[in-house]
């Protein structure tokens, strides 16, 4: 297990870095987009490059980012039943999504993207837009955002079992729905405790 840890944390390393870095890409894009709607309204102009420069801006941004997001437990999921479990069973729950659900998505997206790219690259593939952009960049872009998101499956599915197993602390605490009304309960409780600990101190300062 200490080696497969090793691996999730070079994993971690790599995609964290990748994620907190194509964040300016979406400064960039915001930049050229600014940029082409002044020219286009001063100079009554446009460039089809510009424009799709946007897309790929944006779209790496998106895909650089996607396997951070998960790394980071922030992607969309719906708590609604999710919370209401215990957090033994919500990983569970994850680590049987990650098997049966995540990572054959993946694996059969980079399965036929891969063949895609290729064709795209030895073709030199152009945009049909009159001056737009070589398209297999774009295409790369989005295989490399899914084998991203493929390794870092796999080190959210090492760290799932090193947690069930006890041999690491829970990176993504969840508190569930029972347990936040425990806790909310509990500092109730404590407030009231201090409300009548504060009264009692105050009458026999008055005495």
């Amino acid at each position: 297990m200490g080696a497969l840890l090793g691996l999730s944390r070079g994993i971690d390393c790599v995609n964290s870095f990748i994620g907190r870095n194509v964040s300016w890409l979406i400064l960039v894009a915001v930049i050229v987009s600014a940029v082409n709607a002044v020219i286009r309204k001063v100079l009554n102009t446009s460039s089809n490059s510009w424009l799709e420069l946007q897309w790929y801006l944006y779209g790496a941004a998106f895909l650089g980012a996607a396997a951070y997001t998960l790394k980071e437990n922030e992607h969309i999921r719906i708590d609604i039943i999710y919370g209401m479990w215990s957090r033994r069973r919500q990983h569970w729950i994850d680590l049987m999504g990650h098997l049966l659900f995540l990572m054959p998505f993946v694996t059969l997206m980079i399965y036929f993207l891969y063949p895609w790219v290729m064709r795209s690259y030895r073709s030199g593939e152009v945009s049909t837009n009159s001056g737009g952009l070589i398209l297999w960049p774009a295409k790369a872009m989005l295989l490399a955002g899914f084998v991203m998101l493929f390794f870092q499956g796999i080190s959210e599915i090492i760290k799932k079992i090193a947690v069930m197993r006890g041999d690491i602390p829970d990176p993504n605490p969840f508190v569930s729905h029972h347990e936040a009304a425990a806790l909310e309960g509990e500092a109730i409780v404590r407030g009231m405790e201090a409300g009548m600990q504060t009264g009692d101190q105050q009458g026999e300062t008055r005495k």
